[in-house]
């Protein structure tokens, strides 16, 4: 379709607009792709939608979410001046005002979703708990750019980048961390992505768990009996790679092979943050783990991810209730998570369709082992 696109033997439809827009953006086909191709589907997808946004080619809903991004820096539509209510309560350091080794960024989602509020609370109660010497933003945090990147507002991740930047730059912290998937994905990969890679280390909440469970600055002592399997969110696992950056020459080899001069990298989705939440579950006393066909690289999307929530709810519940017929073939009484928008969409899906699979983040399971 792009192709045609490009040649101009398409023009813009509705049914065109709502094939493009009803991709979820969660890598999936681009790693099918380079299990035996060098191909980049998932760029095809990002730079179609980034054309159509630039075409005026817009959906109504994607419009509202990213008006309210424009006038509150933030994607759920919320007052910005409410943005640090998930933390009230909280001894943390405001680095608005002073110094802290690590800033932790809470995401959108987390921010104004009430409902997930426990969840980053227990996140940086975590840290604080671990002696970490951890800040926050608190109003003055803004959105990471990425969801907005994804449904093809271009211009909206590199804004949102060089003010993060700066807004780190003076902050002085030397590591970000953050319980969400998207944040993580766009602060390690997309800001790399667009030439405004971060000054310092970005750790999703997992990984940085995985390494105090390892140094043993972090116990776990109560037992949690339980069978659960997890969920590989896209933006934390297959889409989570570090940013190979590439520069050189593209010339057409034999049959369909593309030639690049020098030999590029290809990101196939293998390296992603697979291990540590695995780790950090193996190590809960009582707590047994069993795996879904569909796991890491290969995992199925939860259905929230490139707007389709927005735009396309049913789908988006749809997709969510593949997973939980997948999750139920292993026996698991409960499924964990370490995204919002994973535990918000499966957790509908559960509740519309009456199933008894309970919805974890892994920080709450993390708290009842402590």
């Amino acid at each position: 379709m792009a192709l045609a696109m490009l040649d101009g033997r398409i023009d813009y439809t509705e049914k065109l607009l709502e094939m493009v827009y009803q991709c979820q953006i969660c890598g999936g086909c681009d790693v099918s792709c380079k299990y035996n191709r060098d191909l980049e589907p998932l760029e095809s997808i990002y730079q179609f939608r980034i054309k159509c946004v630039e075409d005026g080619q817009l959906l109504p809903a994607h419009m509202v979410v990213i008006d309210g991004l424009k006038k509150e820096d933030n994607m759920m539509g919320s007052l910005k001046s409410e943005r640090r209510k998930w933390a009230e309560g909280l001894e943390v350091k405001d680095l608005t005002k002073e110094k802290a080794e690590v800033y932790f960024h809470a995401g959108c989602r987390y921010c104004f979703d009430q409902e997930l509020w426990p969840v980053v609370r227990g996140a940086l109660d975590l840290l604080i708990r671990a002696g970490v010497d951890v800040g926050i933003m608190g109003k003055d945090e803004a959105c990471c750019g990425g969801r907005s990147y994804e449904i093809g507002y271009q211009g909206e991740l590199t804004k949102y980048a060089e003010h993060n930047m700066e807004m780190l730059r003076t902050a002085g912290a030397k590591t970000l961390i953050t319980p969400c998937s998207d944040c993580y994905h766009a602060f390690k990969v997309l800001y790399h992505k667009i030439g405004k890679k971060l000054d310092l280390d970005v750790l999703h909440i997992t990984e940085f768990i995985d390494q105090l469970l390892q140094l043993g600055k972090l116990k776990l002592n109560r037992k949690v009996p339980m069978l659960v399997t997890y969920h590989d969110p896209c933006h934390l696992g297959r889409m989570g790679e570090t940013w190979i950056p590439w520069e050189g020459v593209r010339t057409k080899g034999s049959g369909q092979f593309i030639l690049h001069e020098p030999p590029k990298d290809f990101r196939r989705g293998a390296h992603g943050v697979y291990e540590p939440p695995r780790n950090i579950l193996k190590n809960i006393p009582g707590l047994t783990l069993v795996e879904m066909v569909r796991i890491k690289e290969r995992a199925w999307c939860c259905g929230a991810g490139g707007g389709v929530i927005d735009a396309f709810p049913d789908f988006a519940m749809w997709t969510a209730s593949e997973r939980l017929k997948e999750a139920r073939t292993t026996g698991a009484e409960a499924i964990v998570t370490a995204c919002p928008w994973c535990k918000s969409n499966l957790s509908n899906a559960v509740k519309e369709s009456g199933d008894s699979l309970r919805i974890y983040d892994i920080v709450e399971i993390l708290k009842m082992a402590l």
